[in-house]
């Protein structure tokens, strides 16, 4: 078995630090908002916008990134999106007014939806596709999940022991260090890559998904206000306009050819789903362990390290579930399993329970969101085109925010229908209930991703084990 170099390994660490920060500031700011609000000045309505003003320009401008990765070089964008992480976390840590922090965290979205798709990119690109790429990946998705639970925790410790300002302020060394090493472990770009950027695509494209993530974020968190409505109405319109733009367009900012593969057209569905539904699993988690156990923010942050380590073994196992049994079956096991572990969830989300009344549920849906994960991953990066990764990294990641936000708009409407004045012990008592039909739906909503794990070739693992370990056996210095 072929070991790898030296420099290929720390360029993998870096790599897992660039999707460690993008998934770090998804949870990190949860714990210090109460505080944050209280000192500069958000009001109650307002608050909600600092996590939803980011994670409307992070997926809003994936698709856009993904493919400037393509066009202008991976490194170069794996530097940008590093940069503005730390600018954006200087201005916050510094702001004094909610405008200037809400534009830090803009910012920092952008610098999401630069970075995450160069990091992805970058890993599908720097190792051979099989078991190789496989290994690099398993990396990569444990790296993600360590980074939402360290999220969780680092918030509530960083709060407590240094002001919110710190939640922000501790992007910034890996940031730098990111930058540098990038410089020094990163193959360089050359030359951008002829052809102009689809400018009309562009705009239309960003705008669509941009504006459908707004109407998800503002229907779901305060209302279907008139602009929600509006961005409701006119995102599918513009979506639509991008569509056949594109279909006509002689350089596309998205060609269509890239869903006449079938591993990644299948891999988009089952991504989507899976945003629909298990991405949401960390946010009733949350509401349960604060809302109905009453756990301190620190003592919810120590929690959720269980489900971390469910997933992030369960990331290390799904390397060696693929190259035994298939991107398809491997993907079908997790799938099921995250359907019993919504079940299994939901039937310990009770008034009276504990955290061993969801231990079992825990268990089940980290094996699950883990195995899947990095499936899913896998199938969307599989046969590819090395030109082209940076725009499979962007759609694939655009689907998993979009599903994300509707998914939770939908959930957390179930949770809370029969909330309705009430308060004290019946509030928490209907807050479980809540939770409980919530988790059931996730459980069903899961299960349709097996037809798309069912229409994945055959061949998207086992001909690329074979060919790994073929490669491997073969003499020494040859190929």
């Amino acid at each position: 078995m072929s070991q790898m170099s030296p420099r290929a390994g720390w360029s993998l660490a870096l790599l897992a630090l660039g999707h460690l920060m993008t998934s770090l500031d998804f949870t990190i700011i949860y714990v210090a908002l109460p505080e944050l609000g209280a000192d500069i000045g958000f009001s109650a309505h307002s608050l909600q916008w600092v996590v939803s003003v980011y994670a409307v320009f992070y997926g809003g401008f994936l698709l856009l990134g993904g493919r400037l990765s393509d066009l202008l070089g991976r490194r170069r964008m794996f530097v940008l999106g590093m940069a503005l992480y730390a600018v954006a976390s200087v201005l916050g840590g510094l702001a004094t007014t909610p405008q200037m922090l809400l534009g830090a965290r803009v910012l920092q979205g952008l610098g999401g939806a630069v970075l995450f798709p160069a990091v992805l990119s970058l890993v599908n690109t720097t190792f051979a596709e099989g078991r190789e790429r496989n290994r690099a990946l398993t990396v990569w998705a444990m790296a993600g999940a360590g980074g939402l639970s360290i999220g969780s925790l680092a918030g509530g410790v960083l709060t407590q022991a240094l002001g919110w300002e710190a939640v922000f302020y501790v992007n910034v060394p890996p940031a730098v260090i990111g930058i540098i090493a990038a410089l020094r472990l990163l193959p360089a770009d050359g030359r951008v890559a002829a052809g102009r950027v689809d400018i009309p695509g562009a705009l239309t494209g960003t705008a669509g998904v941009t504006l459908l993530i707004f109407a998800i974020a503002q229907g779901s968190e305060a209302g279907w206000t008139p602009i929600a409505v509006a961005a409701a109405v006119l995102s599918p319109v513009l979506i639509a306009v991008f569509l056949i733009l594109q279909a006509r367009g002689r350089q596309p900012l998205m060609p269509l050819r890239l869903f006449g593969n079938r591993a990644h057209r299948a891999a988009v569905v089952i991504i989507l789903v899976f945003g629909l539904t298990m991405q949401a699993v960390p946010y009733f988690l949350t509401m349960y362990f604060q809302g109905v156990l009453g756990f301190s923010a620190l003592q919810t942050g120590v929690a959720f390290l269980g489900p971390t380590l469910m997933i992030t073994f369960a990331n290390y196992i799904s390397e060696r579930l693929v190259h035994r049994l298939g991107t398809r079956t491997t993907l079908i096991i997790g799938i099921l399993l995250n359907a019993l572990g919504g079940v299994l969830l939901g039937l310990g989300f009770t008034a009276d329970g504990s955290y061993l009344t969801v231990l079992a549920g825990i268990v089940v849906v980290g094996l699950g969101m883990g195995v899947t994960y990095e499936g899913m991953w896998i199938a969307a990066g599989t046969g590819v085109p090395a030109a082209d990764q940076g725009l499979a990294s962007g759609v694939a990641s655009t689907a998993l925010q979009v599903g994300a936000g509707a998914g939770l708009a939908v959930l957390v409407a179930v949770a809370n229908a029969g909330l309705g004045g009430l308060q004290g012990e019946g509030l928490r008592v209907a807050m479980a209930g809540g939770m409980r039909d919530a988790a059931f739906v996730i459980g069903a909503g899961a299960l349709p991703a097996i037809l798309a794990a069912v229409a994945l070739p055959r061949r998207t693992a086992e001909q690329a084990a074979s060919a790994t370990v073929t490669a491997e056996s073969a003499p020494a210095g040859k190929g």
